[in-house]
């Protein structure tokens, strides 16, 4: 997908909001011959992904963290005031990452539906090219290697998000970065596994979308944040966690130095 991009940092991109990726996007890349390849994968799926899935009972919801308003008036008041005052040592910089993340995670509904419309591994829900798609062609090769960085990103994005949290003493905002960390590395296991299998049974393929993906360099789902007013809100906002360490130039290199060697592809 061809995009007219403007220099963050060395290794992030972002296109305008005025520029529509859906006009230029390729939508289904991948031969159709391959697609017996994902059909042949279900039986490793069932026995090598599934598993990695939470049980139901074991998912949490914001409100376990969250100041609770059915307790009544007094109590909710009571905590929303503790609160107010855990977060006083943290600084403004902080909740502008703050909010950024979590508007990325808000948007997982969406991330799903991109993934249920990839070519052999699609649910019949039909796609949308709409401004929050990442450009993954609905290419499952090239898929299922943007989950893999971008899952691993925001695992040491929120990761540090709560070590910031703790140093500036709240506690409970640390749990709820960590929480949200940890099923963000629960998430990269499973697109790493399979990418280590599609390795394994096409080589060839998956090496082009590895190199493909790369090329291009991983563009975070957030790239289009825009609040009507500030065409370049993305940019602040990359800075801002460049200077506060959250998601760095040097974080970026780390997790493609991580996939080199875990993919072994420097042997491929």
């Amino acid at each position: 997908m061809h995009r007219r991009k403007t220099t963050l940092s060395p290794v992030l991109a972002v296109a305008s909001p005025a520029t529509s990726p859906s006009r230029h996007q390729v939508t289904h890349s991948m031969p159709p011959e391959k697609l017996e390849i994902f059909k042949s994968l279900e039986p490793w799926v069932s026995e090598n992904v599934l598993p990695l899935c939470k049980p139901v009972e074991k998912c949490w919801q914001p409100i376990e963290f969250l100041p609770d308003p059915s307790q009544g008036p007094e109590q909710f008041e009571e905590e929303v005031r503790a609160l107010r005052q855990r977060v006083l040592g943290l600084s403004d910089e902080y909740f502008v990452m703050l909010v950024g993340n979590m508007l990325t995670e808000d948007a997982l509904p969406t991330y799903q539906t991109v993934i249920n419309t990839w070519d052999g591994v699609h649910d019949e829900t039909g796609s949308s090219p709409c401004p929050w798609d990442i450009g993954l062609e609905n290419n499952p090769y090239l898929g299922y290697v943007y989950g893999s960085f971008q899952e691993r990103a925001t695992c040491s994005s929120h990761g540090n998000m709560a070590r910031l949290a703790i140093k500036g003493g709240d506690p409970m905002l640390a749990r709820i970065c960590g929480t949200i960390a940890a099923d963000e590395k629960r998430h990269e296991h499973v697109y790493t596994r399979i990418v280590e299998k599609l390795l394994e049974v096409d080589p060839n393929a998956t090496m082009l979308a590895i190199a493909h993906m790369m090329k291009k360099k991983i563009i975070m789902p957030i790239h289009l944040i825009y609040d009507g007013q500030d065409p370049n809100i993305f940019e602040h906002f990359s800075a801002i966690g460049e200077r506060q360490g959250i998601y760095t130039s040097r974080l970026y290199a780390e997790i493609l130095e991580f996939f080199i060697t875990r993919w072994k592809l420097e042997k491929t």
